[in-house]
């Protein structure tokens, strides 16, 4: 009886230690919205702050940075993408890199940046025959591209940052067979996400929604049926929305669905359009008080007393940046 009285406290301690580890862990970064304002852990972004006068507490300024966790599977172009020291292509040194990057992006005011699933185009504009997909033909998920993303899911976790995460990308989403398998895809990872426990993490269902997708399900008029389908899953855990092309403003389905609204700036030269944009979008039927954010701009002129990142801020709308590396 003395030596169980005497390993019972012991035990306790033990579990109480094993619970604050266990609480500690599960405690990690959290995205929230009210109306049109984005929460990180709670407490809303940038608060208190003014950038040029203008407003931009509860903006998520952010950058599209999709290639986090690319690869091409491809040995005809995968030697497209070797390193210049080692003359071979690396996905763990791409990923890797990419990480130690983010603690910078950090301390700059950055609060958000994009990947993608299936990536983007690695050229900035065009698609050639690489293969980059974390989805495989009937929709299941490919271990290595998993493994990868969940070391930058955890990293950016740590920072208290938010992942804006795309399923599909309209240069890879036939590898997908039917919509059959689109639809598994977005169960599957839907699933993993759910099961990691991440709650930083804004869905994307596929990136400019109408431009060349092969499956009718990924195209404007039907995808809000799988924004629906995330959000169902998920129990609303997740917060899901999707992007047209530069310059589009979204269908009503879409508009009415999504939990916050994607905008590309890509393409829009004036920055009046910027604002016309979003003033348009607030107009849409089915649209109700929800962030509107700019998930891609390739337009810089930050020096400029006019621009497309300000025009944003003055509409009350986050922006995102875009560095597609232009030739020359």
């Amino acid at each position: 009886m003395k030596i169980v009285k005497f390993i019972s406290p012991a035990l306790s301690l033990l579990l109480l230690a094993w619970l604050a580890l266990a609480l500690t862990a599960q405690a990690g970064t959290s995205v929230t919205i009210h109306q049109d304002q984005f929460f990180i852990n709670d407490q809303i972004t940038y608060q208190g702050r003014y950038w040029g006068g203008m407003k931009i507490e509860g903006l998520l300024f952010n950058s599209r940075m999709v290639q986090g966790i690319f690869d091409d599977l491809n040995p005809k172009t995968r030697d497209l993408f070797k390193y210049p020291d080692t003359n071979v292509w690396d996905a763990e040194r791409n990923t890797d890199e990419f990480i130690e990057a983010m603690p910078e992006w950090r301390e700059h005011g950055l609060l958000a940046f994009t990947l993608n699933l299936q990536g983007g185009s690695p050229m900035g504009y065009g698609n050639r025959e690489w293969i980059n997909s974390a989805f495989k033909a009937q929709g299941a998920l490919d271990s290595t591209f998993l493994h990868r993303l969940e070391k930058i899911l955890n990293r950016a976790d740590e920072l208290g940052m938010v992942v804006i995460l795309g399923y599909f990308y309209f240069g890879q989403d036939q590898i997908l067979g039917s919509e059959q398998d689109v639809i598994a895809a977005v169960d599957h990872i839907t699933d993993w996400i759910l099961a990691q426990g991440y709650q930083n993490i804004l869905i994307e269902i596929n990136n400019e929604c109408d431009i060349q997708y092969d499956h009718d399900i990924l195209q404007p008029e039907r995808v809000h049926e799988l924004i629906r389908r995330v959000q169902l899953r998920s129990n609303n855990r997740l917060l899901v929305g999707t992007s047209f092309s530069g310059g589009f403003v979204p269908l009503p389905n879409v508009v009415e669905a999504a939990d916050f609204i994607l905008l590309p700036g890509s393409g829009v030269e004036d920055p009046a359009q910027i604002t016309e944009m979003v003033a348009k979008t607030r107009q849409v039927p089915g649209y109700t008080s929800k962030p509107i954010v700019f998930n891609e701009d390739d337009h810089y002129n930050f020096h400029a007393e006019s621009n497309n990142m300000i025009s944003a801020t003055r509409a009350y709308a986050s922006w995102g940046y875009f560095d597609y590396r232009k030739q020359g």
